[in-house]
Parts: structure tokens; sequence; C-alpha cells
């Protein structure tokens, strides 16, 4: 091989080396995940041939909400734990209400093998620091309680929680005395950013502290959330700080829709499944 054949080689290959890599430091969003809420119209009226369709889609966590048929659509917690392993997905988490029912939730919790239990209300009203202190304590003592059982108790957040009283966020109140031990931060991307936040300032300050995340696109002005690439929020760059976040599993979320809800979530997957991290 004479001189100038060898420099032309050795340029291709590298080129090739450099396009090897860029390609191996390229990453897929994989195991994608949906609260059921988005889907719950079609839950209640046939939620078998849901989750059926969700299998479909290609969706692989779920999180279940409660609704007016009960923590599971009407499946009883069996029947969900069973259907969703034969579709090849799992049931990672459900949302419930601390209640009268609450001993009842965590048995059926417990029966479905998931791993999360998450409240989505504050254990009682008032927007003031004190009422937030009240609630990190309470939900301190809920979380030794799921201990017990094997399961994780965690809270959900809206925009409600990023109100500032007497200088200070209210949400702040519960990262700081909440123990991370016991609660589980689920944080509602969307709700963040419409309250006007910054979710990536949470990730830096508190990082670790949100293993699971409700993703959602919203649109700020009319404060909905919407189909993914719509709306204001940067689902990419979210999805690149999972790490510093601490997040485990996320749950793709949309609660109002241009489309049907099966149109604006395949919109919301394809999306997911076509960004390179």
């Amino acid at each position: 091989m004479n001189r100038r054949h060898f420099i032309m080689s050795s340029a291709v290959l590298a080129a090739g080396a450099r396009t090897g890599s860029l390609a191996a430091s390229r990453r897929k969003v994989r195991d994608i995940g949906i609260q059921l809420y988005t889907v719950r119209n079609e839950m209640l009226a046939d939620p078998t041939g849901t989750l059926k369709k969700l299998a479909a889609i290609g969706f692989k966590e779920l999180e279940s909400a409660r609704s007016e048929k009960g923590n599971y659509y009407g499946l009883a917690p069996k029947e969900i734990r069973k259907i969703t392993r034969d579709l090849g997905m799992t049931l990672r988490s459900g949302h419930v209400h601390v209640d009268n029912d609450w001993q009842r939730s965590l048995e059926e919790a417990t029966e479905t093998g998931q791993q999360y239990i998450i409240s989505a209300v504050l254990p009682s009203q008032g927007q003031t620091v004190d009422h937030y202190k009240q609630s990190a304590e309470a939900f301190n003592k809920l979380g030794e309680e799921c201990k017990k059982t094997g399961l994780h108790f965690g809270y959900h957040n809206h925009d409600s929680e990023f109100e500032t009283v007497d200088g200070t966020v209210l949400y702040d109140i519960l990262l700081k005395y909440t123990d991370p031990s016991l609660v589980t931060m689920e944080m509602d991307l969307g709700w963040v950013v419409a309250a006007g936040h910054d979710p990536f300032h949470y990730f830096s300050v508190y990082p670790g502290r949100f293993p699971l995340w409700h993703l959602k696109d919203m649109d700020k002005i009319r404060k909905q959330s919407t189909e993914f690439g719509q709306g204001q929020v940067d689902i990419k760059g979210l999805l690149e700080h999972a790490k510093q976040s601490g997040m485990r599993y996320f749950f793709l979320e949309q609660e109002e829709y241009t489309h049907s809800a099966f149109e604006s979530i395949r919109i919301d997957y394809d999306y997911l499944s076509k960004l390179d991290l």
C-alpha cells in the first residue's frame, strides 16, 4: 500500500470509528410506562381490553389510579396482576386515597405485587408552612407502615404545592421534612413547569429524591396537558437528567386530548420512541 492509499484508508477507518462511537453513545427511551388515568374512561369500560391495547402499543410499566370502581378499575388485585404479567407488563405503582379504606388499599397493593403506593393529596387542606410540616410528619408515619409490608409510600404533586408562603416554596417543606428512606417523591414534571418552576433546579438541589415521574407535556397558558412536543416541557432534557433525579420509573400521563385518548398516547409513545438521549 502506498503512502497516499494508507492515509486515505486511515481517514475512512477513523471516520467510521467516530460514527460508531457516536451511535454507541446514543440511547433510546426504554420501558415506557403509563399512568392508567390517561385512559380512565377506557379502563372503566373495558379494563382487560384496554390493557391489551396498551401492551400492543409497547407500554411496559403501569401505574393505576383510584376510580369509581376501586383502585384497579373494577379488577381484583390478583386479576390485574395476572393480566399485566401475561401481557409482558408490570403494575409498578398505584394512586390511592389515604382515607378509611387505607388498610384495604395496602392489602390490595400487596396482592398485586406492586412496589409503590402513592397519595396525590395532602392529609388535609391548608396552604401554610405548618400544615405542610404536619403533612410531612404524617407521610413519614405512612412510609413506616408501608415499609413493614414491603411497599414504598410516595407523594405526587400538582401545582398548588409550588405556591410561596413567607418566602418558602411549600413543596420544599415536604422535601425538607420527609425522610427519603420512607417517602418517595413522585414528581409530576408537567405541573412543576405549569406552576412556573424548574424541575432541573430540583434535580440539582435534591439529587436522587425523585424515583418516580409523571412525564407530561403542558400548555402553560391553558394549564392543560397536551401531546408530547406540543407544549413547553423539555421532555428530552428531562430524560437526559434522569440519573441525577434518581428516576427509576416514569409514567406517561395525558389528562386532556386533542384527539382521542388512544390517538394521543400513540403520538406520545412515538415521540418518546424516536428520541436519542
